[in-house]
C-alpha cells in the first residue's frame, strides 16, 4: 500500500473515531439530562404519625405542618395517624396506591419500612433517623436537631433552679432527643456552676407512655430537681402532671419545660417554657425539592436563624432572665457561640450528673 492510501485510510479512521466519540458524547449528554430530568409533578402529601395529633409535640407539630403546607401548595393531603409503633407496610402501601406524591414517614420506627415500600412503588419518602439512606429523587432524611433552643433551655433552667438540681426526663435516646438533652446540660453547665443534672430514661420506645413519664418524673423531683426538661410526645402529660402535683424538695414550685409544641393553653401554672419546632420550612422545602429534582440530595435543618426553633416566652419567665437568654439567642445567631448537637446517647449520659435507664 502506498503512503498515500496509508495516510487516507488513517485520515478516515481518525474522521470515523471523532464521529464515534461525539455521537459517544452526544449519547451521554443525552442519557444524563434524560436521568436528571426526573422532576416530580407533585398533587398528593401523605404522613403518617404513630400517636393522635393531639400530643402539642412530636405527632401534632408534624401533622399541623404538613397541613398547612398541603393546603398552602394546594396539594390534596392524606393524614394516616395513630398507627402505633408496629408495623405500617400496609398504610404505606394503601397511600401509595392512593396516590401519594409524598409519603413523610414521621417517626424513627418507619424508617425501614418506609424506604422498602417507596422503592417497590416508585414514591418519595421522608424519613428520620436514617441519614446514611438517603438517596437522590427517592429517600430524603429529615433528622432534625433543636439543640440550639435547648441551649437557651439549660440557660433558663439554670437561672431558675433554687435546688441547684435539674431533670431530663426522656421516652427513648433517638438522635433529636439526645441532641436536645446535650445542648440542655450545656447550657445549664454553662450558666452555672454546680447544678445536678439528673437524666433519666423512661424506657427504649417509651413515646406514648404518660404514667411511665409520671412515675420517672416522680422520682427525679423527689431526688431535688425543681426544673424538668422533658421529651416524651404522649408520655410529656405524665411528667406535666407530675410536676403539677409534686412539691420541690425546697417546698415550692416545680417548673417544665417541653419540647417541640405550645401547651400553654393547658397550663396549670407549671409550664415554664418549651423548645418549639416549626416543621412548615422543612415539609415545604421538601415539596419544592421534589419538583426540581433535588429531593433526598442535601438534609434539612431548622434553628434559632429564622424561628423553625424558638424557646416559648411565658409569663412566668422574669423580664430580666428573658433578656438574659435573648441576649445568648443572639450569640448563637451571630455565632458568636457555637453548639455543636450531639446524638450519641454515651455522650449524652457523660454529661450528666447521674443516670437512671432501664
Amino acid at each position: 500500500m502506498t503512503k498515500a492510501g496509508v495516510s487516507a485510510r488513517t485520515g478516515m479512521g481518525q474522521t470515523c473515531l471523532a464521529l464515534s466519540v461525539s455521537a459517544l458524547v452526544v449519547a451521554i449528554s443525552f442519557g444524563l439530562t434524560a436521568q436528571s430530568a426526573v422532576a416530580r409533578d407533585v398533587k398528593k402529601l401523605a404522613i403518617l404519625t404513630p400517636e393522635d395529633p393531639t400530643d402539642f409535640g412530636w405527632n401534632q407539630q408534624g401533622f399541623d405542618a404538613a397541613k398547612a403546607v398541603a393546603e398552602k401548595m394546594g396539594l390534596s393531603f392524606m393524614p394516616a395517624t395513630g398507627l402505633g409503633y408496629g408495623d405500617v407496610h400496609p398504610t404505606l402501601r394503601e397511600l401509595a396506591d392512593d396516590g401519594a406524591s409524598l409519603i413523610i414517614a414521621h417517626a424513627s420506627g418507619y424508617n425501614a419500612a418506609a424506604v422498602e415500600v417507596g422503592a417497590d412503588k416508585d414514591v418519595p419518602v421522608a424519613i428520620v433517623d436514617r441519614p446514611s439512606d438517603s438517596k437522590a429523587g427517592a429517600v430524603a432524611d429529615y433528622t432534625l436537631s433543636g439543640h440550639e433552643g435547648a441551649y437557651l433551655a439549660g440557660v433558663l433552667a439554670a437561672k431558675t433552679t433554687r435546688t441547684k438540681t435539674v431533670g431530663i426526663v426522656v421516652s427513648g435516646e433517638p438522635p433529636a432527643w439526645n441532641s436536645q438533652s446535650a445542648a440542655f446540660a450545656q447550657g445549664v453547665k454553662a450558666t452555672k456552676a454546680g447544678v445536678k443534672i439528673l437524666y433519666a430514661v423512661i424506657g427504649p420506645a417509651a413515646y406514648a407512655d404518660a404514667p411511665g413519664g409520671r412515675r420517672v418524673t416522680d422520682s427525679i423531683i423527689g431526688a431535688g430537681a425543681d426544673v424538668i426538661f422533658g421529651q416524651g410526645d404522649g408520655a410529656s402529660f405524665g411528667m406535666l402532671q407530675s410536676v403539677e402535683t409534686k412539691k420541690s424538695t425546697a417546698g415550692g414550685n416545680v417548673w417544665f419545660i417541653d419540647v417541640i409544641g405550645d401547651k400553654s393553653s393547658i397550663d396549670k401554672g407549671h409550664l415554664l417554657s418549651s423548645v418549639v419546632w416549626n416543621l412548615e420550612p422543612v415539609y415545604a422545602a421538601m415539596v419544592e425539592d421534589l419538583k426540581a429534582d433535588k429531593f433526598g440530595t442535601h438534609p434539612y435543618a431548622i434553628q434559632l436563624a429564622d424561628d423553625s426553633v424558638r424557646l416559648l416566652k411565658t409569663s412566668h419567665i422574669p423580664a430580666n432572665v428573658w433578656a438574659a437568654v435573648s441576649d445568648i439567642r443572639q450569640q448563637i445567631i451571630d455565632g458568636r457561640l457555637k453548639i455543636a448537637p450531639v446524638w450519641e446517647a454515651a455522650a449524652v449520659r457523660a454529661l450528666m450528673s447521674s443516670v437512671t435507664a432501664p
